[in-house]
Parts: structure tokens; sequence; C-alpha cells
């Protein structure tokens, strides 16, 4: 469930996914939009839940996508602390098929997000804080090896 926050030492823990496809032999990736925030996929770790396993989950509830090819592996990096001293970890996988959906969160009865966009590194890098930005940029750098 979206929104679920689990614990990591005490404080507020989420896992997302960054999730790449190649477009015209380019890598993109998926962004959601929240208000004016851009991020990921992400959301709360439940209660015994692994963090892979919640990042997987998110990426279906929030992007309607399953079947992720985690080609790089389990390698995963943090955020710093922020709101309240929540920290997110991130994983990097590919999407190879499957069409974006905005699933309503059964919470909200809409959807969490209003538009996705698979955007260049480059366009991706104006939209995000640079907490994300940082997490783009080490997804990125993996993609180049």
């Amino acid at each position: 469930m979206s929104g679920a926050t689990g614990s990591k030492a005490g404080r507020p823990f989420s896992a997302g996914v960054v999730v790449v496809r190649r477009f015209d032999g380019e890598w993109r990736y998926l962004l959601l939009r929240s208000f004016q925030y851009w991020d990921f996929p992400k959301g709360g770790v439940e209660p015994g839940e692994a963090p892979l396993a919640a990042a997987v989950r998110e990426t279906l509830e929030e992007a309607g996508l399953s079947g992720l090819a985690f080609h790089w592996g389990e390698d995963y990096i943090e955020t710093e602390p922020y709101s309240r001293g929540k920290v997110a970890r991130y994983y990097l996988a590919e999407s190879p098929a499957g069409e974006v959906v905005l699933h309503p969160s059964p919470l909200l009865g809409r959807p969490e997000h209003e538009e996705f966009r698979w955007l260049s590194v480059r366009a991706a890098r104006k939209l995000l804080v640079p907490r994300v930005r940082r997490v783009l940029d080490w997804a990125h750098d993996k993609l180049a090896v």
C-alpha cells in the first residue's frame, strides 16, 4: 500500500525503483508527478516486508508495471534523511514491456500521481529535487558501465 511507512532503525523508510526503458536506442527514466513533485515509483516498506519486494510492489501499484528486470543486481542507493527523518532506498531495473497505468489508490480513491513521463537523463534532471537528482545520477552511472 503506497503511503505506508516502514521503519529502518526507528525512522520512516520507503523503497522504490528507478525504472528505465530504451526508446530509439536511448535510456529513458520513468518519473511520476504528484502535485509539483517528481519522483520515481516508491512507497513505504510494510512491517516484515523486504525493501526490494516493497519497491517492486510499489512500482506495480503506482505505475502498473511488473516483470521488472534487475540487470544491475540488487545494488541500491539511499537518500539522506528528509521529511521527518525519512530515508528512501532505490533500486535500478528495466521495464522491457507494459504500459504505465496510474491506478486509483484504495486509500485515496484516485491515483497518487497526476502524470508520468519517460524522460532522458537531461530532462529528468531538470524536474528532480537535488536529493532525487543524486539517485538519477547514480542510476545513470550504472547504465553507462
